[in-house]
């Protein structure tokens, strides 16, 4: 019992201080379903380009233009995802998560939809643009929201987690997409698209709560905006670590362009072969992330895993070099298969931990750090997307070259910038931050 002083006193003050406590109930309170509505938003690129990849050699015939041109309209996706991260992750430092992602989910859809009735390769590649400027939202949004909740080793697995729920995209959607080519022509693909944009929209309406509360956002314009993301690119660590998932990303976009290519015109295996080898391929993914976010998260350095998948994404791709200039004679299929299948499984750990390495050095302005993240990435993938087809469809060698060059540049980028052995905290870091180390994150530090 008391009188009405010192605990009546305690107990009236305002909820001020945990300000990211009824973020953290309501994800806790529908934690599973939110992960999926996050797995499902980190779902949007595989979706609407792996979807479209078996459909690629329809496209050439279909609106009478060259494979390097049709594969413009992967770039010009890739583009569009691009800038549109970096416009929608300060807005939603400023104006919070929900609004800046269901805007661009409507866009979306209705961009998804006027894929279908493109018709020339040039307005294709104009939908396309659009349709990857408003699906950045869901990109850099989710990242954010993860930011938003968890911190240290639980961001780890969260993202690998997400990898698990995303990674059931590619995986369904070249499948999907071959089933949908026996029934119907590519733009039935879109449509089918569009379908999946608006159910997206609809559970993020009714089920995503905001997770950023109104004393953490932004106040101010795009002043405010251009220092925070100059603060992040000065950290020399979060630099490399940026520039290390955007390289990586480009080796496994090279993949994604030329393989429908290599594996259908070059080895004459039909969609739906090419459907199941690219699933297989998501599969390897999926499990090493898995392994990643499950068994060594918390008990060895990430960025240790990081730099052992980022030697293995670099023997990979010089195997597959060899083998497509001849060094080892003639060879199938199953090899080319099989290289292709470990560069895959590689990015179950480069890609989830680059992102938490570089996600850590910031606790403020977590739209505008992942904004960085992504456009590095889907520029460099653009960037990626053509280079491999300038020597036509009968070779493999540009997909091989891209492939290692990235391989190796990233591996350069994380051993230059990122130093591992010896990462100090860097201007990110002073928003309070868990310094961006490997051991730090594998001690056990969480919020």
């Amino acid at each position: 019992m008391s009188d009405g002083g010192g605990p009546a006193r305690d107990t009236a003050r305002p909820p001020a201080p945990p300000a990211r406590r009824p973020a953290v109930a309501a994800q806790r309170r529908t934690g599973l379903l939110v992960t999926f509505v996050l797995g499902g938003l980190t779902a949007t690129p595989p979706l609407a380009m792996d979807m479209y990849l078996p459909a690629l050699p329809e496209v050439t015939r279909s609106l009478h233009a060259p494979a390097a041109t049709v594969q413009l309209t992967l770039t010009a996706c890739l583009a569009g995802m691009a800038f549109g991260q970096l416009l929608v992750g300060p807005m939603s430092d400023r104006w919070g998560r929900r609004r800046p992602l269901l805007a661009g989910l409507a866009v979306y859809v209705v961009a998804t939809a006027l894929c279908a009735f493109a018709p020339t390769v040039e307005a294709l590649i104009a939908c396309r643009i659009a349709q990857g400027l408003a699906g950045a939202a869901g990109i850099v949004i989710a990242r954010a929201v993860v930011r938003d909740l968890h911190d240290g080793v639980a961001m780890a697995r969260f993202f690998s987690t997400l990898m698990l729920i995303s990674g059931v995209a590619p995986i369904v959607a070249p499948l999907i997409g071959g089933q949908i080519l026996r029934v119907t022509d590519w733009r039935g693909v879109f449509v089918v698209l569009t379908v999946v944009g608006v159910l997206l929209g609809a559970l993020v309406f009714l089920r995503l709560p905001e997770t950023l509360p109104e004393r953490d956002r932004h106040a101010g314009g795009m002043g405010e905006t251009l220092h925070a993301m100059r603060g992040l690119l000065a950290d020399r660590a979060f630099t490399g670590y940026a520039l290390t998932g955007g390289f990586a990303f480009a080796a496994l976009f090279a993949y994604i362009s030329a393989s429908p290519f290599v594996i259908q015109e070059i080895y004459g295996a039909s969609p739906q072969t090419f459907s199941l080898l690219f699933g297989l391929n998501s599969v390897g993914l999926v499990i090493v992330g898995q392994i990643n976010g499950k068994v060594l998260v918390g008990r060895v350095s990430l960025d240790r895993v990081l730099g052992i998948g980022l030697v293995v994404v670099v023997l990979a791709a010089t195997a597959l070099l060899l083998m497509s200039l001849g060094v080892f004679g003639e060879t199938g299929l199953a090899p080319v298969a099989a290289a292709l299948f470990v560069l895959m499984s590689a990015m179950g750990v480069t890609m989830p931990n680059t992102q938490a390495l570089a996600l850590q050095r910031t606790r403020r302005a977590a739209g505008s750090a992942s904004a960085l993240l992504g456009t590095s990435s889907f520029l460099i993938g653009a960037i990626a997307s053509p280079l491999v087809g300038v020597a036509g469809e009968d070779t493999a060698v540009p997909m091989a070259v891209v492939q290692l060059a990235a391989g190796l540049v990233a591996l350069a980028c994380f051993m230059g910038m990122c130093r591992p052995w010896r990462t100090p905290p860097g201007p990110a870091a002073r928003d309070g931050a868990t310094p961006a180390s490997g051991t730090a994150a594998s001690t056990g530090e969480d919020s």
